[in-house]
C-alpha cells in the first residue's frame, strides 16, 4: 500500500475572501498535540500496522523493478519509460478517480483497489521466477498498478478523515507519509539482498503477500466508530466543479503548479540514482538500494517534523523546494560515492518537507466534499508528470551522463519555487524585507503596508 501524506482538514475559503499569504497557515491550526496522538484511535492503528507490512513490499517492488528493467535492457530510458508507463493513468484519468472517490464509500473502494495491485505483483512474480518475464510484461504490471492508484491515492488520503476526524488529521497525515519512508529503509535494504542473492521474483512475491496485512486491517476496522463524511451525489459537470474550485484558489493551484514542476523533473529518483549506482559509480544495486535507505532516512525525519508541526506555510514550501533543487545540483557534482550517498539524507528530508507542507496545506483548505477531486487533482499533477518528466530526464541521462540530468532537475525545482514564491507574494500583496534580527541578517516576505510604514524610520 502506497502511503502518500493526507492532511487536516479545513472549511473552505470563501471565494470572496483575499488570498492568503505566503507567510500565513494554509488554515487555522488544530491544537497542538504528541507526534504519536493519532495511534490512539483504533481504525487508524489498524490502517498504520497494515501499511507498516505492505510499504515495505511497496519499496521492494519499486527497487526490483528498476533493476530488473535495467537489467533486461541496460537501458536509463527503459527505466523512464517504466516509471511513466505506472503514472501515465493518473495523468489520464486522475479527475476522473477523484469524481469517483467522492461519490464512492472508501472502506470497500480501498478493498477492491489494493487486492488488484496484490494480484499484479504475483502475477510479475511468477514470470520472473519461471524465467519468462520480458520488459514488456514489467511495463504490463507497472500500468496496472497505475490504473488501481487512480482511486487507490484519492481514495486512501479521503479516508484518514474518516478514521480519525478533524482534530487528529494533521497528525495522522504526517504519520502515514513517516510510515512510508520508515519502509523505505527496510524496503530497499531486503530487495537489494534479494535481487543479490536470489533474484528479484522473490521481492515482487513479497510485495503481493504483503498486501495481506492492509486488506485484514480494513476488515477488522469498526464501521461505527468511523467518522461520517457526506459523499457527494452523482450529477453532471463534477470534473469541472472540481477544477473550478481549484483554479479559483490561489492557495491551492499555485502549490500544485510547483508540485507539478518538483515531480515530473526533480522527483525522477528511479532513473537518476540508477544511473549513478551504474554508469557513474559502476557500484551495482547494492549502491542503489543505499541511495533510496539514506534518502529515506532524511525523509523519515522530515516526516516527523511534520507530524509535530502546528501549521503548514507556503514560505516553508518554497524555501523548502528551493532548497531541495539546489542540493540536487551540488549532488550532480560531487565526485566521490560516499559524497553523494551523504547527500540524500537532506534530499530525503526536503523532499518530504514539501511533499507533506503542499498535501497538508491544500487539504486543510479544502472543503470535505470536494476532497477527492483535490487530490485527485494534486495527484494527477504531481505523480502523472512522470510520464511527460521520466522519458525526458531519462533521454538527458542516457545522452549526457546522469550528473547531467539530476542537475538539470535540480535546476528546474529551484527555478519554479522561486518563481512561484514572488507569483504567492504579489497575490498576498507582500514584499521583500532584508534586515537585521538579533545581530543576524533576516530575509523575509511582509504585508506591503508594514514595510512602507517601517520605511521613514529607516
Amino acid at each position: 500500500m502506497s502511503s502518500g501524506p493526507g492532511a487536516a482538514s479545513a472549511p473552505a475559503p470563501d471565494p470572496h475572501d483575499s488570498p492568503p499569504t505566503s507567510d500565513a497557515p494554509a488554515a487555522r491550526p488544530a491544537r497542538k498535540s504528541s507526534m504519536f496522538s493519532s495511534l490512539t484511535v483504533r481504525n487508524y492503528r489498524l490502517f498504520f500496522m497494515g501499511q507498516v507490512v505492505s510499504n515495505i513490499g511497496t519499496w521492494m517492488q519499486r527497487i526490483a523493478q528498476d533493476w530488473l528493467v535495467l537489467s533486461l535492457t541496460g537501458s536509463s530510458a527503459a527505466v523512464g519509460i517504466t516509471t511513466a508507463l505506472q503514472f501515465l493513468p493518473m495523468l489520464l484519468f486522475g479527475l476522473y478517480g477523484g469524481v469517483l472517490v467522492d461519490r464512492l464509500r472508501k472502506r470497500p473502494t480501498l478493498l477492491v483497489t489494493q487486492s488488484s495491485m496484490a494480484l499484479t505483483a504475483i502475477a510479475l512474480a511468477v514470470l520472473t521466477l519461471t524465467g519468462h518475464v520480458q520488459v514488456w510484461h514489467v511495463y504490463v504490471a507497472a500500468f496496472a498498478v497505475g490504473l488501481a492508484t487512480v482511486v487507490d491515492n484519492p481514495a486512501r488520503q479521503s479516508f484518514v478523515s474518516e478514521l480519525v476526524g478533524p482534530g487528529q488529521l494533521q497528525n495522522a497525515v504526517s504519520l502515514n507519509s513517516a510510515n512510508f519512508q520508515s519502509a523505505r529503509l527496510v524496503g530497499p535494504a531486503v530487495a537489494g539482498l534479494l535481487i543479490t542473492g536470489v533474484g528479484t521474483g522473490y521481492a515482487f512475491l513479497f510485495n503481493g503477500l504483503s498486501f495481506i496485512a492492509p486488506l485484514t486491517g480494513l476488515l477488522l476496522m469498526r464501521a461505527r466508530e468511523l467518522h461520517v463524511v457526506e459523499r457527494a451525489p452523482r450529477g453532471k459537470g463534477q470534473l469541472r466543479e472540481g477544477v473550478r474550485y481549484v483554479t479559483g484558489r490561489p492557495e491551492l493551484i499555485w502549490p500544485i503548479v510547483l508540485v507539478g514542476f518538483v515531480g515530473t523533473f526533480a522527483f525522477n529518483f528511479p532513473v537518476y540514482l540508477s544511473a549513478f549506482a551504474d554508469d557513474v559509480f559502476h557500484a551495482g544495486a547494492g549502491a542503489y538500494s543505499m541511495f533510496n535507505t539514506l534518502m529515506a532516512v532524511g525523509s523519515v525525519a522530515g516526516a516527523l517534523l511534520a507530524a509535530r508541526r502546528g501549521s503548514a506555510r507556503l514560505r516553508l514550501l518554497i524555501v523548502a523546494a528551493m532548497a531541495f533543487g539546489a542540493l540536487e545540483i551540488l549532488a550532480a557534482t560531487t565526485p566521490e560515492l560516499w559524497m553523494f550517498a551523504l547527500l540524500m539524507v537532506p534530499l530525503g528530508l526536503f523532499g518530504m518537507t514539501v511533499n507533506v507542507t503542499t498535501n497538508t496545506s491544500i487539504q486543510m483548505s479544502t472543503d470535505p466534499a470536494m476532497r477527492g477531486r483535490v487530490m485527485a487533482l494534486y495527484m494527477m499533477i504531481f505523480l502523472g508528470g512522470s510520464p511527460v518528466g521520466a522519458p525526458i530526464v531519462g533521454w538527458i541521462t542516457d545522452t549526457y551522463g546522469a550528473r547531467v540530468g539530476l542537475a538539470a532537475g535540480g535546476a528546474v525545482a529551484a527555478l519554479a519555487a522561486a518563481v512561484i514564491g514572488l507569483i504567492l507574494a504579489r497575490v498576498g500583496n507582500l514584499r521583500l524585507s532584508v534586515g537585521w534580527h538579533r545581530g543576524h541578517p533576516r530575509v523575509r516576505f511582509v504585508p506591503r503596508e508594514q514595510q512602507e510604514a517601517l520605511a521613514p524610520a529607516a
